[in-house]
């Protein structure tokens, strides 16, 4: 397993974490349920810088982990970029609060979404090209499946809000754990 590889597990493992463990040490009344990681690194939010740098870890290890895998294929390394440095500005823009009554920078939550819709279709782009470099059907078809989920997932955030943070979760352990299980294969 190469260091990058290393790196991008240790990220992984800490997004786990972090995604699980924070809410009990962020703002009164965020629910794992029904509020986003996006939440937990929002504005005037306890403890956001944690969820922020799990953000931009993830997305440098990301950039790192995946370059080599995509060598050859400059489309799938702007993807990949698109990815990276789009959740690395998820974590540099923040979400507004919880609480609708905190004062909140606006434009900071606008940019955050910009970048968060940018990270999601980067990803499901990623996937799609992805599922085209295998040579088996199995992880062509779990690649295409990947890329389907992200946009199920996506979609249930926005339709079904009160669910926003199970769903979200889903979403974020199967995609970079399916990148993990990706590089790694390539890595042997």
């Amino acid at each position: 397993m190469t260091l990058r590889l290393i790196l991008y597990t240790a990220a992984y493992i800490m997004l786990v974490l972090v995604m699980f463990l924070l809410p009990f040490y962020s703002a009164s009344g965020y629910s794992v349920v029904k509020h986003t990681t996006s939440q937990l690194g929002a504005q005037h939010t306890p403890n956001a810088w944690i969820m922020n740098l799990t953000f931009i870890l993830m997305g440098f290890s990301s950039i790192l982990a995946g370059w080599d895998y995509f060598q050859g294929y400059w489309f799938h390394r702007i993807c990949l970029l698109v990815f990276g440095i789009s959740l690395i500005l998820v974590a540099y823009f923040h979400h507004a609060p919880i609480d609708a009554l905190t004062p909140f920078n606006k434009h900071q939550d606008d940019l955050h979404s910009l970048f968060a819709t940018t990270t999601g279709i980067s990803f499901i782009l990623l996937a799609i090209c992805t599922a085209f470099l295998q040579t088996g059907r199995m992880h062509m078809i779990l690649a295409l499946s990947i890329a389907i989920l992200a946009c199920l997932f996506s979609i249930l955030i926005f339709r079904f809000p009160q669910l926003a943070g199970i769903w979200q979760r889903s979403l974020f352990v199967l995609s970079f754990g399916w990148l993990l299980y990706e590089w790694s294969r390539k890595d042997l």
